[in-house]
């Protein structure tokens, strides 16, 4: 093949832009090559080909054995013609015979230009599950493109995610172009690109809104220590300030609610009940009841059960709706919780 400098020019570029090796390309097309010798030659076990990194010149050549009688032409040669190009080698050796065909420049142009694409192709997808996956257990804004039977296709710039119908919280109905703030499950690496799942129902979603919004939960002076969270519903955390001057419940409250509700608005109307956390269980088990009132607590923390007495009038707040404050209680908690009145507790004797 003649000279083709424009080609080696050209991966120098891609090399440059792309930072794609050009060492890597002009191997892929070597063995890309030599597969495209097979149809030439009817078997390509003993072809190798060479591009030559300077010049871009393509030159195919083949094993062959030196006989004396050459009963196969593609892995033989006989002694006669390899004593004028190999002098110095005899029967039984193995020499590299060039067996370019004419017409192999233009085979060698074509698989150039499929390789350099497809290498592209891989590396533009390598680069973009790379960008992806570190953003993997993370916050990320997403704009609804459009229902796929019960999930959602979710735009995230440069790919889309699917928010699936066990990730969605009940009752929440997207429009296409709304703009909505998901968690990143999983980042998959697949060969049509990087497939990402989504959800609005993780807990974690919770704990990633209070820092993109709570500066001293961002920077690591308020913890977020535990998180329950029914999602649609209610979300309960239990927050804890490393430094003394700093309130964790008013940092994630903020001014008039400024903070919480903004949480609380993108969650569409998820109530949100912040406590004190606190290394003390009975403390803890009190505030994760709030808002209701507690008078007493007793804590068994080798079983890692409590019983609770409330007055009469809080018995119902206490529990909630369904069972679900003193559920999501006992998650936030890790306890057992079992609650009574004070009229109850007297009747058994607590």
């Amino acid at each position: 093949m003649n000279n083709n400098k424009e080609l080696i020019d050209a991966l120098n570029q891609i090399e440059r832009e792309k930072d794609i090796s050009k060492e890597i390309l002009l191997e892929a097309m070597e063995n890309s090559l030599v597969a495209a010798c097979k149809n030439h030659f009817g078997k390509a076990d003993n072809i190798r080909v060479n591009i030559n990194r300077d010049t871009g010149a393509v030159n195919v050549y083949a094993e062959r054995e030196i006989v004396e009688t050459v009963t196969d032409p593609v892995t033989q040669i006989s002694v006669v013609e390899a004593r004028l190009k190999f002098p110095r080698n005899d029967i039984g050796d193995v020499v590299n015979v060039e067996v370019t065909p004419k017409n192999f420049g233009r085979i060698a142009a074509q698989k150039a230009k499929q390789v350099v694409v497809q290498k592209i192709r891989e590396e533009e997808r390598k680069v973009l599950f790379n960008q992806y996956y570190s953003k993997e257990k993370d916050l990320v804004t997403g704009i609804v493109q459009r229902y796929v039977g019960n999930n959602v296709s979710i735009n995230l710039g440069k790919v889309d995610a699917v928010l699936t119908e066990n990730e969605q919280v009940r009752g929440e109905h997207f429009r296409p172009t709304d703009r909505i703030k998901l968690y990143v499950l999983e980042v998959k690496d697949t060969t049509k690109g990087p497939k990402i799942t989504v959800s609005r129902t993780h807990p974690e979603l919770v704990k990633r809104l209070f820092e993109s919004e709570v500066a001293e939960v961002k920077d690591g002076t308020v913890e977020i220590k535990s998180i329950s969270r029914e999602a649609g519903s209610r979300t309960k955390i239990a927050v804890y300030s490393n430094n003394a001057d700093v309130d964790p419940v008013g940092a994630c409250v903020g001014i008039n609610g400024a903070r919480v509700n903004a949480i609380v608005s993108e969650l569409k109307g998820e109530k949100i009940d912040i406590i004190n956390w606190s290394e003390d269980p009975a403390i803890l088990i009190e505030n994760a009841l709030s808002p209701a009132k507690v008078v007493a607590v007793s804590v068994d923390e080798g079983e890692k059960s409590a019983r609770v007495i409330v007055p009469d009038y809080q018995l119902s707040l206490a529990i909630g709706k369904e069972g679900q404050n003193a559920r999501l209680a006992a998650r936030l908690t890790g306890f057992k919780i079992d609650i009574k009145s004070e009229t109850q507790a007297d009747e058994i004797g607590w």
